[in-house]
């Protein structure tokens, strides 16, 4: 099986082309894949015909399922979330905001998947931002004000009761679960060594981190801030346009992603699952 990568020309991400991922991925296919993962952080396979069944097994070809709080799987599975927006829907875009999934949790997941089963005409674009390329072009003076330094993740701001999508989140299709252990938090740290590569990547931003180890709130409010307007600049993003039947995988170790809108009057309906921490 030959595999065709075609580089996006924007600051990651690629597509792949010649496989057929209904069918079982083998290990050397694995390897393969996980090989450009790596190097391109979020890949692209179109024109795929994928089950539950098997977006569930290209996930665990890559790593165990990723413990998915707060969102209610779809009937009958464990492990696949809907992300799902109904025509009529006036309720915020789900995600619309810069993060990394789950980077509140003791060992964030390596990655996602994510597959789309109904996509609109116009709209929806997923945005993404290489934390490798903001890293490595940030300014000195910043860059020294975090080195060392651990911020603070916690869900609370948008999974608590009374949070973004807490009891006065109203209208909404997706099932969200607010909930009081939103509120908890670990540390980790500004600047992370990617295990697999050994690169330097920027991990987290402002959303989920909520704070920074040893600082006073608004002292460290302030450099999350700097630092957030820094590692989502344009220079840094990839921007991906959705089509039916395209699966997309993305290292949450090493970018930051978003929902965008521009589809309303559409449904839209993607199925997404957690590749957890190895």
């Amino acid at each position: 099986m030959t595999l065709t990568v075609t580089p996006s020309d924007m600051a990651c991400g690629a597509q792949v082309r010649g496989l057929d991922l209904s069918k079982p991925v083998t290990t050397d296919l694995a390897a393969e894949i996980r090989d450009i993962w790596l190097k391109h952080q979020v890949l692209c396979f179109p024109e795929q015909n994928l089950s539950d069944d098997d977006l569930e097994r290209f996930t665990l070809a890559f790593g165990p399922f990723g413990d998915d709080p707060f969102i209610a799987p779809i009937p009958g599975r464990k492990h696949i979330i809907a992300v799902k927006r109904a025509a009529g829907e006036t309720s915020p875009i789900f995600a619309e905001s810069w993060h990394s999934d789950w980077s509140f949790q003791v060992k964030p997941p390596q990655g996602t998947c994510l597959y789309g089963i109904t996509i609109p005409p116009e709209g929806g674009d997923t945005l993404f931002v290489n934390q490798y390329k903001a890293l490595a072009e940030m300014p000195e003076d910043l860059r020294r004000r975090i080195e060392g330094k651990k911020a603070v993740h916690s869900a609370k701001n948008a999974y608590s009761p009374k949070g973004m999508y807490g009891a006065g989140d109203k209208g909404r299709s997706m099932d969200i679960r607010a909930s009081d252990e939103a509120e908890a938090a670990n540390t980790h740290p500004f600047i992370r060594t990617h295990p697999e590569t050994g690169r330097e990547s920027l991990f987290g931003c402002a959303g989920y981190i909520v704070g920074v180890e040893g600082m006073e709130q608004q002292e460290g409010w302030d450099l999350i801030t700097e630092v957030y307007r820094w590692q989502t600049r344009p220079e840094f993003q990839y921007r991906h346009r959705w089509e039916k039947g395209m699966l997309l995988m993305w290292d949450n170790r090493c970018t930051l992603h978003m929902a965008t809108g521009g589809y309303a009057g559409h449904d839209r309906l993607l199925h997404r699952t957690t590749i957890g921490s190895a």
